[in-house]
């Protein structure tokens, strides 16, 4: 079957293209053939490509024919209605002429198609259909003062919107008319006796000439009645002569209020048979069968609703809603959806019903349609200050965001849409913040991370508590799609101000945002920022929230431990570690679960701090010549006075006095780090708890001179920077604070010893007890045996000076013979020198140090060959 229908337009396309006519249409597969007459194709208009259908009449085989042919052509080109087939274009030729009219289907088709409907929904539709013909045929009868002559199924046609139209113009005559083709070939038609009136049958076709133009058509009428009702008896008895009236068996499926009308449409007299306008208007009365048919009330309000009241408005906008899923889908989407389209160009009250008919008219329209039929002009509405309009657009947006593409929504929708941040109605404001989650992700990165976000900074601050809510909700929505630098800017304030909100389920809001945004910070943020900035939330006054902070807190901590449990588990190795006490050190890696043992272990990193710290600062700090006999100078120390020169030095002076039997040295220039420990009677801090080990060898020593030296040249970088950490020369700032604070000083007892010229009594220092210790503490066992100094060392130690201890490092310089017998000299501090003065002193005491560590590795290199 198609391949005769596509072998038919070809044929046609052949034929016409050889007559050397252009064709304004594109010709399509074959539809129907209409009693031999013409064909019926169907066809796509060239210039816009919208859809068409083509009567062909060929007359090249019947010439007879071409009359008829040229009829339909000239009465269909007069004749203007909305319910007679609409007439586009034509293609004429000697043979052939092409009339192109709207896409149409011919109504023997489709009544097959309903016949399986229910039967109240197939008898609303023929009635539907039946106003729509007798409308164009009264229109005809009357106002063209003509008869149409050819009234059947196959004149009859449903337009795309399921419409009927009326057509078949071949035989449509006017009896004033010269050139009338009814009255003398009307004979012509293909089965047209089952259809003409009793008095043709009787008086043939010329007959009609003297009588009432519509006296035929309501004949034919009649039987159309009997055609779309009962498809199965036509034609009913009545059409054959002596021509009875119908009886109330052959009723069938006409309606009882239809077939009252349909046997005085049938009536054999011509003067006493009902017209098509008669028939119009008795079903049109109050309780006619076609003023309550609902299409046919849909059909008239749409027609003049630009005219009507706003209360007829309502009442056919609230049929709509009623009825509209219950319509020929081919109508709600091709009649009354285009008919609502344009009423909402006229806005008024009426405007914000109808948005919604037609978001749920347009759920049944094709993807293709979609663009043009819904989208197009729903976009238009949102430029419209129509309150009611923007409520209806923002409450239906679910139904078409997506069919919305990035442009539309960037450039049309949003500039318009933004102005309802800021509508003084709260209603309005609440619904424009509800529907952004709906179009962020086809607005453009400017308008999302730039204009929209300040917008909702705005409406954290609303008066209203829902819309400050709902905003908090919309910003943790959105913070995935956000730009990185933006959510590093915008999430924790946001949604920080939202947990400082009076309001108990902003709060709970901020805390779900957080919850929701987990992904959208680093896991720095999150330890530095985040729960620093949410943690207030966990004794806030309502228990809803505090519950919610701690969920959230949860979450974040479970997320940092999975993230610390990935991280490599390297130690940096300290060369502080061989001197550390093991006992100390576990104490301070072992995990407390208790508050009193988290005091207390909190209380032993205190002390344990401290003493690094005071152990750091003794490398720093010089002591006095004159020491305590049980305790050996400490090398950071300036030496006696017969060894203040160079050139006097003895061999290995320093490492013979410290061989010296148990005696210990509190040397801050060594890899020493210190641990306190907590006495059980004493709680006070230790000072010097940490000693060196008498066992260090003199190479050892020499290399952390070496050390100084090197670091001194430059050869290391300080790890803090090259600024200085305290201030030498600022007495507030050393360590004086710790020597001059007041203590109770045991009896001290002195042992026996050469002693320098001039010894000062320990206990003359405040805070030190006989073992060179602070008051309360006792010194700790010595690990490894240093060599003791020479005996014309002191085995005391001497108050300190009022000098500053951070400036005597010309210890090293050695006395002369002069000087031998006397006090030892205390070096002039460089606090008192002029800057010039200071770097030629410093410049000394390096090279002094120099040469010093070079003496001593000389002394290792020869007492290892020895």
């Amino acid at each position: 079957m198609d391949y005769l229908r596509n072998l038919g337009s070809a044929a046609v396309s052949t034929l016409v293209q050889k007559s050397g006519l252009n064709l304004p249409f594109s010709l399509g597969p074959k539809v129907a053939s209409l009693d031999g007459i013409c064909s019926l194709y169907e066809g796509t208009k060239r210039d816009d490509s919208s859809l068409v259908s083509i009567f062909e009449y060929d007359f090249s085989q019947r010439r007879d024919l071409a009359p008829l042919a040229k009829n339909s052509l000239r009465k269909l080109r007069t004749i203007r209605h909305p319910d007679v087939l609409k007439f586009m274009d034509v293609v004429e030729s000697d043979t052939t002429i092409l009339i192109m009219t709207e896409r149409v289907r011919p109504l023997e088709f489709v009544l097959q198609a309903w016949a399986s409907k229910g039967v109240h929904e197939r008898e609303d539709w023929i009635i539907w259909g039946l106003h729509r013909i007798s409308v164009a045929l009264a229109f005809i009868n009357e106002s063209c003062a003509s008869t149409h002559g050819a009234i059947r199924t196959k004149s009859v046609f449903l337009s795309l919107s399921g419409e009927w139209k009326l057509g078949g113009f071949e035989v449509l005559s006017n009896p004033k008319d010269d050139a009338a083709v009814l009255y003398s070939l009307g004979s012509l038609l293909p089965d047209n006796m089952s259809w003409a009136p009793p008095e043709v049958k009787k008086g043939g076709w010329s007959s009609l000439k003297q009588g009432d133009p519509p006296a035929a058509d309501a004949y034919a009428l009649g039987l159309l009645i009997n055609a779309t009702f009962n498809p199965d008896h036509h034609p009913p008895a009545t059409a054959s002569p002596p021509h009875p009236p119908p009886t109330a068996a052959t009723r069938a499926n006409i309606p009882n209020a239809v077939f009252s009308l349909y046997k005085k449409l049938l009536n054999p007299n011509p003067k006493g048979r009902l017209t098509a306008k008669g028939f119009l208007e008795i079903g049109m009365s109050d309780s006619g069968f076609f003023s309550s048919n609902r299409l046919v009330k849909v059909c008239l309000g749409l027609d003049n609703f630009a005219l009507a009241s706003e209360s007829e408005k309502m009442i056919l906008l609230r049929t709509l809603h009623e009825s509209v899923d219950s319509f020929p889908s081919e109508f709600a989407t091709d009649r009354v959806l285009p008919s609502l389209v344009s009423a909402l160009e006229y806005g008024g009250a009426s405007a914000a019903t109808i948005v919604p008919l037609v978001l749920r008219l347009g759920k049944n329209v094709s993807d293709d349609k979609y663009e043009n039929a819904i989208v197009a002009p729903v976009v238009k509405l949102f430029a419209s200050p129509d309150r009611g309009i923007r409520m209806a657009l923002l409450d239906h947006l679910p139904e078409y965001a997506d069919k919305l593409d990035k442009k539309t929504v960037d450039g049309k929708i949003f500039p318009h849409l933004q102005t309802g941040f800021s509508d003084t109605v709260a209603v309005i404001r609440e619904a424009t913040v509800k529907s952004i989650s709906l179009i962020a992700p086809k607005l453009s990165d400017r308008n999302l991370n730039n204009d929209l976000l300040r917008f909702l900074a705005k409406m954290q601050q609303d008066p209203e508590a829902s819309i400050r809510t709902n905003t908090c909700i919309l910003i943790g929505r959105l913070g995935p799609t956000l730009g990185y630098n933006t959510k590093k800017k915008v999430l924790v304030p946001a949604f920080l101000r939202a947990l400082k909100d009076p309001f108990v389920h902003a709060r709970v809001a901020g805390l779900m945002a957080f919850m929701a945004t987990i992904d959208c910070f680093d896991v720095e943020d999150l330890a530095t920022k985040v729960i620093p900035n949410m943690s207030f939330a966990l004794v806030d006054k309502e228990k809803l929230v505090r519950d919610q902070a701690f969920k959230t807190m949860e979450l974040f901590v479970k997320k940092l431990e999975n993230y610390v449990a990935t991280m490599p588990e390297t130690v940096t190795p300290n060369p502080m570690d061989q001197f550390t006490d093991p006992v100390a050190a576990a104490s301070q890696g072992t995990l407390v679960t208790s508050a009193a043992g988290a005091a207390g272990a909190l209380a032993g990193w205190a002390m344990s701090s401290i003493g690094k710290r005071l152990a750091a600062s003794d490398m720093q700090t010089t002591m006095a010549p004159s020491t305590v006999a049980s305790i050996d100078r400490p090398t950071s120390a300036p030496p006696p006075a017969e060894d203040r020169r160079i050139g006097n030095l003895r061999p290995s002076p320093l490492l013979t006095s410290m061989s010296a039997a148990n005696s210990t040295v509190t040397s801050p220039a060594l890899p020493i780090r210190s641990s306190f420990q907590s006495n059980s009677k004493t709680k006070g801090m230790q000072l010097g708890a940490s000693k060196v080990p008498a066992s260090i060898t003199a190479a050892a020593l020499a290399e952390t001179l070496a050390e100084e030296v090197a670091a001194e040249d430059g050869l290391e970088s300080n790890p803090w920077g090259d600024d200085d950490l305290m201030d030498v020369n600022a007495d507030e700032g050393d360590w004086s604070a710790f020597e001059t604070a007041p203590a109770s000083v045991p009896p001290i007892t002195v042992i026996p010893a050469v002693v320098a010229p001039k010894p000062v009594a320990a206990s003359t220092r405040p805070g030190f007890n006989s073992n060179g210790f602070a008051a309360g503490t006792s010194a700790p066992k010595s690990r490894t045996p240093i060599p003791r100094m020479p005996s014309n060392t002191s085995s005391t130690i001497s108050p300190s000076s009022s000098t500053n201890d951070w400036d005597q490092d010309d210890a090293w310089n050695t006395p002369s013979d002069a000087q031998r017998s006397s006090s030892p000299a205390v070096p002039i501090p460089t606090s008192t020198m002029t800057k010039e003065e200071r770097a030629a002193e410093m410049a000394k005491r390096k090279e002094e140090r120099k040469q010093r560590i070079a003496m001593l590795k000389e002394q290792k290199k020869h007492a290892g060959k020895s």
